[in-house]
């Protein structure tokens, strides 16, 4: 301990600066890494969602961005004839989510509505944790409508209870029972930006058929059209689709498979990976030549406090037992630093009670953010094996003699 001390105090400390600096040299890199890694993590994820959808006859709405929509010219009567029109001439996956309303749970969060048709059901079905799949013929008007809810909403509503609200695309009260509960952290993947998800904890997911649709409002009508999937299609018919959409609503839609949509995506997602790879190694390199450095200079400084504590016992192996620990305790330092960060964002997201991002995990954390800190933590290891044997190389080379004489 005494050894451990001497070193803490007349070497590592000894120039503080260049402590500090590699403290904050550490927690950039380990902090890039982390956030690479989650992102990665999370890019696969929506890779493995997007799997049923890479086929060459399926085909994803994406807004023209070039032109400007008129959204007041747009009536019931003309979403409703391209619905006619869609009906008549394609099959097609509905989804649209972001219909937010008020309903009483235990944790006081807002509701995202989800509307999805039988198509769309088809082509993603979310896991359970209990419950039964959903069905689509029912009167909406009659019936009780069998609804998927999230985790956080099964506490409140548990299996087989029902709901009244007053739904916001139909614009009037509507029953639905909870026909099943979808499994914690169930999440949806961006079709542009595979790395970015929504959470669905605090959602219900509503079955939508054709009346449905005849009664809903133009919101549902013209958001169902934003990320519409048109199957078992071809690009030439797809072309015909946008043309009959702009020609009666003036909204311009380009489709794309979701081979062309991961291609996007590639592009502009791996040239920031290069570039925020690029910039770890930089740091890397740097704090390693620093510390390096620093361990060379300050006991050239006092070699003569470091030959007596070799010549009475200090080993080299012992000095690298030293060397790991002093960098064991800045990993540590680090490693707490990005997990409290992390769990601290996760807690916001409660705290500002926002419905598509809340989570559950152990200490606050989800299973994306573990395996990015298992690779910090990796590297760290690695990292901290390369410094030191670098080090004590380096150390080696001074020669005691200098020490002995003085």
């Amino acid at each position: 301990m005494k050894v451990f001390k001497f070193f803490l105090t007349k070497i590592f400390l000894k120039r503080w600066i260049f402590s500090l600096s590699m403290i904050i040299l550490l927690f950039a890199e380990n902090y890039l890494l982390f956030t690479v890694s989650r992102s990665l993590c999370s890019a696969y994820q929506g890779y493995k969602e997007m799997r049923n959808m890479d086929r060459e006859d399926i085909y994803i709405a994406n807004l023209d961005p070039n032109k400007e929509v008129d959204f007041d010219a747009i009536t019931k009567e003309k979403t409703q004839k391209v619905y006619d029109y869609l009906d008549d001439n394609f099959k097609y996956a509905l989804y649209t989510d972001g219909f937010i309303i008020s309903l009483p749970n235990d944790d006081g969060m807002e509701i995202s509505m989800n509307y999805i048709n039988e198509e769309y059901y088809k082509l993603n079905q979310n896991k359970l944790s209990a419950g039964k799949k959903l069905y689509f013929n029912y009167e909406f008007k009659k019936d009780e409508i069998p609804v998927l809810i999230g985790k956080g909403l099964s506490r409140t509503y548990p299996l087989g209870s029902t709901i009244r609200i007053e739904d916001p695309v139909v614009e009037q009260p509507i029953t639905l029972k909870v026909q099943g509960i979808l499994e914690q952290n169930a999440h949806h993947s961006n079709f542009y930006a595979l790395n970015s998800k929504s959470y669905y904890n605090f959602s219900i997911f509503l079955p939508v058929n054709d009346e449905f649709i005849r009664n809903s409002n133009i919101d549902l009508q013209v958001n169902g059209l934003m990320d519409m999937i048109v199957l078992q299609s071809t690009k030439e018919k797809t072309v015909n689709l946008s043309e009959n959409i702009q020609e009666v609503l003036g909204i311009k839609f380009n489709y794309f498979n979701q081979k062309e949509n991961n291609d996007f995506f590639k592009d502009y997602y791996l040239n920031s990976l290069k570039i925020i790879c690029i910039l770890t190694l930089i740091i890397v390199i740097f704090m390693i030549c620093l510390s390096v450095w620093n361990m060379v200079v300050c006991i050239r400084l006092i070699i003569k406090d470091f030959t007596i504590n070799l010549l009475v016992g200090l080993s080299y192996a012992r000095l690298k037992k030293i060397l790991y620990n002093y960098l064991g305790i800045l990993f540590l330092i680090n490693f707490a630093a990005i997990f409290f960060i992390t769990a601290y964002d996760r807690h916001e997201f409660w705290v500002k009670k926002d419905t598509l991002f809340v989570t559950y995990g152990v200490f606050g954390l989800i299973d994306i953010d573990w395996l990015a800190l298992l690779v910090v933590l990796l590297f760290d290891i690695v990292f901290g094996i390369v410094i030191v044997g670098i080090m004590m190389k380096k150390i080696k080379k001074i020669p005691v003699s200098l020490g002995v004489l003085q």
